[in-house]
């Protein structure tokens, strides 16, 4: 039986959807597993402080894996919705708030479930 804290738990969940997105689109290395576990950390100490934040940290966490990956690597996850135009992002909604989905907002369309992109 898993005796952790609900945060433990909260993290441990968004560490795993995040790293299943990751993984789904083939980008997944070292150095971006490393960029989802400073997400972590930054979100255990940002839940510690608002212990009522703790249903959105799935979604938070998503969105600072993709703030970092934009600054180093590039735009992540691309719209597989949009076939005209530049390659854009999908963005994480609700922005704060639970059950996270990617979304397409240039076509308003919800993607996939937070983990569950293909």
């Amino acid at each position: 039986m898993n005796d952790a804290n609900p945060l433990e738990q909260a993290l441990h969940a968004a560490r795993a959807l995040v790293l299943a997105d990751l993984a789904a689109r083939d980008v997944a290395d070292a150095g971006v597993v490393s960029l989802v576990e400073d997400a972590v950390t930054h979100r255990r100490w940002w839940v510690e402080q608002w212990p009522e934040g703790v249903e959105y940290v799935a979604g938070l966490v998503a969105q600072d894996v993709q703030d970092a990956l934009l600054e180093r690597y590039g735009r992540w996850p691309l719209c597989p919705v949009c076939d005209a135009g530049d390659p854009h992002a999908m963005d994480v909604e609700p922005e704060l708030g639970p059950d996270p989905h990617w979304v397409c907002g240039k076509a308003g369309v919800i993607v996939a479930r937070g983990g569950g992109l293909t």
